[in-house]
Formats: structure tokens, C-alpha cells, sequence
């Protein structure tokens, strides 16, 4: 199962961001040359997941599910997670020292539940939604590296 994301749909109405324990949402709203558009921000759980890739301590893992996670146990909060998150979506803890990240809400996101507008739909990946899903990724990254 995987997070999709509609921009289309997405109001701004800051729900997904509210029912978050993990504060790993945020809604952005950017201009392309559509106009402005709000995005739900949070971890798309990467094919390539370069939190994890430069893990130190190994904190960041993949499960059976191909859910990225973080075993907080290991975490050394060297942020160094944060820096590598092409879209921000990891937080730090400062009182525990510990990174924050999307854990999928254990395989029922809140975020997906709560979403009025069904923006953030959590379903199994096909070809078509994948595509979709890098293709918003990669426009998304594109209109970052332009600040």
C-alpha cells in the first residue's frame, strides 16, 4: 500500500496536517503556471529512499510492507535524514532527540481517513498510479531547486 496524492482535490483546509500525531504533513501551497496549487506534503515512501540510504545508524528501515520507518531505538538524531528528504517531510524531535517521520499510521493513515476531498487516497501501487505519484514527485522537486 502506498500514498497518492491529487492536488487537484486538495483545499487547503489544514486536516490532514490537524489528525497527524506525527507532525510529518504540511500543506504547501505553491504557483506553477496553472495558478496556485496545495499540496499535502508528507513521505511519499520512496522507491529510493535516500533517508534511509544515509542512515548512519541504520535507524531507517523498510518492512515487509515496504513501509520506510524509523526504529527510534537506533536513531542517533544526527538529522542527517532531514537533509537528505528531497520534499522535507522529516521532522526532529528536539525533545527526544529523535527524528519524526510518516509510519503510515501503522497501514490506516489518519491523514487518508480525514481528508474531506479524498486528496490522499492509501491504496496498492499500479503502474498508472506510480507514474503519476514520480511525475508529481519530480514536478514538485523541480519547482523546490527553483528557490
Amino acid at each position: 500500500m502506498n500514498l497518492f496524492l491529487n492536488p487537484q482535490l486538495c483545499t487547503d483546509c489544514g486536516t490532514c496536517e490537524s489528525v497527524c500525531d506525527k507532525l510529518a504533513v504540511d500543506v504547501c501551497t505553491i504557483e506553477d503556471e496553472a495558478g496556485f496549487v496545495s499540496i499535502p506534503i508528507m513521505c511519499m515512501q520512496c522507491e529510493d529512499a535516500s533517508c534511509m540510504a544515509v542512515c548512519p545508524a541504520k535507524a531507517i528501515y523498510r518492512d515487509d510492507n515496504s513501509t520506510v520507518l524509523v526504529d527510534a531505538k537506533k536513531c542517533i538524531g544526527c538529522k542527517l535524514c532531514i537533509s537528505a528528504c528531497s520534499f522535507g517531510c522529516i521532522a526532529y524531535n528536539y525533545s527526544e532527540k529523535k527524528i519524526l517521520k510518516c509510519d503510515l499510521c501503522g497501514g490506516s493513515p489518519d491523514c487518508v481517513k480525514y481528508c474531506p476531498k479524498s486528496a490522499i487516497v492509501f491504496e496498492e501501487p499500479t503502474e498508472a498510479n506510480m507514474n503519476k505519484k514520480r511525475s508529481i514527485a519530480k514536478k514538485f522537486k523541480g519547482l523546490l531547486e527553483l528557490e
